[in-house]
């Protein structure tokens, strides 16, 4: 029988090279009976034009529409931090203390519902599921629901997250994960141009103050958009019915080769929840991105902040704009206004690389991916519940306290991150050298195996596996 060593294979080679790997072993390329076939059995050109083909619709499919519903998401989340300027307070008759536990209680639900949520999307049609959520907190929000707004918003970010790393590569997710994560930042700055306009033309329409009328207005916005939804976004790879079988095929087969095991492995959820929480690097990455929120918590009081400049509510809604779009106007309060501009910047900036570190780290089984996701993201939200108390008026316009608690988390993320750094690397040479193997590695691997191939290449693709760091 002849051998293949790891040497043999290259990231990206076609199953075609390898068809005598051995004459014992039958290999199935018939695509009636294999659905990896319509790839396998293609040579490298045409596989790369089949590829580029198929990135090209999931960025516009995919990326594009998560990234729609994520500027539709943030200005949804946004608009209890912009209706306090707008002076939602002081028509409900709520203290500090009351505002504070209302956006607490919002990031409560958002927090316990994140695991459960990604656990179920695994099982379902994302298109379905993603839609249904959508609508309903659009809802909510219209309704002005905000304490119930956190559990359905839970849904989406984590699961948007899942998603995404189910159809890229791992090179392929710090770039769109970055894409993805820029429609917060153009959420929350149109946010503040929305809510100016409303604020300067709407406020007491109707009897309605003016932000009653922001959160009817994006809403339903957001419910109109929805309802598209289950015609654009895909499900999964292999089940994605607006693919070609080929296509579909070429989808999977490139997640085969990126990570050398199977990534719709249909692994029970308790499985992937186990494999996950007894992984001791998702607690380092939780804590790092624990860290980071914290750090950049000024963004739900980001309005009141800006309001310390002096200016009108109009005036102070426009000025939480460039922030966001890192542009700085020439104010006679500039040095103060540059330093939001820095938190706002150096905050939301390193929230995308870690959460695409995550996915790359945390790459199989695809509900152990899930799980880890949605834990980190809801460990980093646990901060919002009490960062919510760091803003209150009477420390108003230094916030002292709030300030050096930021700047604390900031240092000891720069500490988690070299550390994560650190055992990555360590574990790459490990895996170079042979001392470990990938499943010692990555504390297990798929349940289900590679089809339609031999059993070495099956252990040589999965043995060339190592993190990106």
């Amino acid at each position: 029988m002849a051998q293949l060593t790891q040497d043999d294979m290259k990231t990206g080679d076609s199953i075609a090279e390898f068809e005598d790997v051995s004459k014992d072993e039958k290999v199935d390329r018939n695509p009636e009976t294999n659905r990896l076939a319509y790839a396998q059995n293609v040579s490298e050109e045409e596989f790369a034009a089949i590829e580029k083909k198929l990135k090209w619709k999931l960025d516009i499919r995919l990326l594009a529409y998560m990234w729609l519903i994520f500027v539709l998401n943030y200005l949804d989340r946004n608009n209890i931090a912009a209706a306090k300027v707008a002076g939602i307070a002081k028509s409900l008759k709520l203290s500090d203390t009351q505002y504070a536990t209302a956006v607490a209680l919002l990031f409560v639900g958002y927090v316990l519902m994140q695991i459960p949520s990604n656990i179920f999307l695994a099982q379902i049609r994302p298109s379905i599921y993603i839609r249904c959520v959508m609508a309903l907190w659009g809802l909510i929000s219209a309704l002005t629901g905000v304490i119930l707004l956190g559990f359905v918003e839970a849904a989406f970010y984590p699961g948007a997250l899942f998603l995404i790393s189910s159809w890229y590569k791992r090179q392929e997710l710090g770039v769109r994960n970055a894409i993805l994560f820029s429609a917060t930042q153009l959420g929350s700055a149109f946010s503040g141009l929305i809510e100016a306009g409303i604020q300067d033309s709407l406020d007491g329409a109707r009897g309605k103050a003016s932000w009653r009328w922001m959160l009817i207005i994006e809403g339903y916005i957001t419910v109109f958009v929805a309802i598209t939804a289950v015609l654009i976004l895909p499900d999964w790879p292999s089940t994605t019915r607006w693919l070609t079988p080929q296509e579909r095929a070429v989808a999977e087969w490139r997640l085969v080769k990126d990570a050398g095991q199977v990534d719709e492995d249909n692994a029970q959820w308790s499985h992937g929840f186990k494999l996950a929480f007894t992984d001791w690097r998702l607690y380092v990455l939780a804590f790092g991105f624990l860290y980071i929120q914290v750090a950049s918590a000024t963004s739900n009081f980001f309005p009141t902040v800006v309001g310390t400049l002096g200016y009108n509510r109009v005036n102070t809604l426009l000025l939480t704009v460039p922030p966001y779009i890192w542009m700085l106007c020439c104010l006679n309060t500039g040095a103060r206004y540059f330093a939001m501009v820095l938190m706002i910047a150096g905050g939301h900036g390193s929230n995308a690389v870690l959460l695409a570190w995550l996915q790359k780290t945390m790459v199989r089984p695809r509900i152990k991916r899930a799980s880890a996701v949605a834990f980190v993201n809801a460990m980093g939200n646990t901060s919002q519940v009490w960062t919510a108390y760091l803003y209150i008026s009477n420390t108003s316009p230094r916030y002292t306290l709030a300030i050096f608690v930021n700047s604390v988390f900031a240092l000891l993320v720069i500490l988690t991150i070299l550390f994560i750094r650190v055992i990555l690397r360590r574990a790459n040479k490990k895996l170079e050298s042979s001392q470990a193997s990938v499943t010692e590695i990555l504390k297990r691997e798929s349940e289900a195996a590679i089809t339609s191939i031999t059993e070495e290449e099956r252990i040589a693709r999965k043995e060339r596996f190592c993190f990106i760091i």
